[in-house]
């Protein structure tokens, strides 16, 4: 963010040499608020954004960050208050009310400016004709979140983590902020939709899902699932073959022991299974992880000699080939299996 703001500094000086008007005039429309946004989602262009209340929308900018410049060397104290925050050595959680009080008294940024840092600074960007959106991604991250602080007192938890990870021993500070009102994502959808359908496999309880996202159903069904015939065999393996105990358990699940025993049950399975098999992972790395590790131990060849081989991915178009290719071979015979991930596409 810290390089995205010094672009952006480059791009209001290159501005105001070339076409200054361009600057005036945006500082106009800041005067009378933000009625773009506004009247975008009256009209329905843009579906509402929880970051800005509708009523924040009939406000003017603050005038400390109506100019592009003044926006600019805002953002830059914001920043570096940021970076200043992260030097933790320990997990330091706040509100948000908290977070804006530390911020008035080093900084003595007001809260007012915060709550419109992330429409202010898609203004500037769409003033500047900015095209290359990417590079202030950062940027526009660090804007949303101080939106959001400055725009919900309850709701949200400011989290500064000194490591990236449990088991990392060199600093990386990480700042979360974490929702913790299911109501805020949802609200907007509901205030733009008349009818709005929730399914899912997993509500459970029904009664208590309303009460979380804040809202009245209409209707309200359980619906239970039948089969014809018995085609469900749940079973625990507990062991392989070497009599080595199998889990999936965070401290054991990289064994190779372990890897090469769920690779074993695949090939088992994989010869006496007609038609398709799924197998689930924790996540996308871990089962990059382990396809690898089946790669070179032989598992996947062994496997391949008996049924074809689809792996799900993080891209929703791949996974919907593979899937469409998994179903084919199915279909006519051949057989695969489609490595996916447990709550993934």
């Amino acid at each position: 963010s810290t390089d995205s703001v010094e672009r952006l500094t480059e791009r209001v000086e290159e501005m105001k040499s070339q076409n200054s008007e361009k600057l005036r005039n945006e500082y106009e429309r800041l005067v009378d608020g933000l009625r773009d946004a506004l009247a975008a989602r009256e009209e329905d262009l843009i579906l509402a954004n929880p970051i800005l209340p509708d009523k924040v929308l009939h406000e003017a900018i603050p005038g400390n960050i109506r100019k592009a410049e003044h926006f600019v060397r805002f953002l830059k104290r914001f920043i570096e208050y940021l970076k200043a925050r992260m030097r933790v050595m320990h997990v330091v959680a706040e509100t948000t009310p908290s977070f804006l009080q530390h911020i008035k008294e080093i900084t003595y940024i007001e809260r007012k400016p915060l709550r419109f840092c992330a429409e202010r600074l898609a203004s500037l960007v769409r003033t500047l004709e900015i095209t290359d959106l990417e590079e202030y991604g950062a940027l526009a991250k660090v804007a949303a979140f101080a939106t959001l602080c400055a725009t919900y007192d309850t709701g949200f938890m400011v989290l500064f983590e000194p490591y990236e990870s449990d088991h990392s021993t060199v600093p990386n500070p990480v700042l979360h902020l974490a929702c913790l009102d299911a109501a805020i994502a949802i609200k907007p959808v509901f205030q733009r939709f008349h009818t709005v359908i929730i399914t899912s496999g997993t509500l459970s309880p029904m009664e208590m899902y309303p009460k979380m996202l804040n809202f009245v159903p209409v209707v309200q069904e359980s619906l239970t699932m039948t089969l014809a015939r018995q085609c469900f065999a749940p079973l625990v393996v507990t062991r392989g073959s070497d009599q080595v105990t199998m889990s999936s358990k965070f401290e054991v699940r990289n064994d190779p022991a372990v890897v090469r025993n769920y690779g074993n049950l695949l090939i088992e399975m994989s010869r006496t299974v007609p038609d398709g098999i799924v197998a689930f992972f924790p996540s996308y790395l871990y089962m990059e992880s382990i396809v690898a590790m089946w790669n070179e131990n032989g598992v996947l060849k062994d496997v391949w000699k008996h049924k074809l081989i689809f792996v799900e991915t993080p891209d929703a178009a791949e996974t919907s080939v593979a899937l469409q290719n998994y179903r084919t071979a199915c279909n006519n015979g051949r057989g695969a299996v489609l490595l996916s991930v447990a709550r993934g596409k």
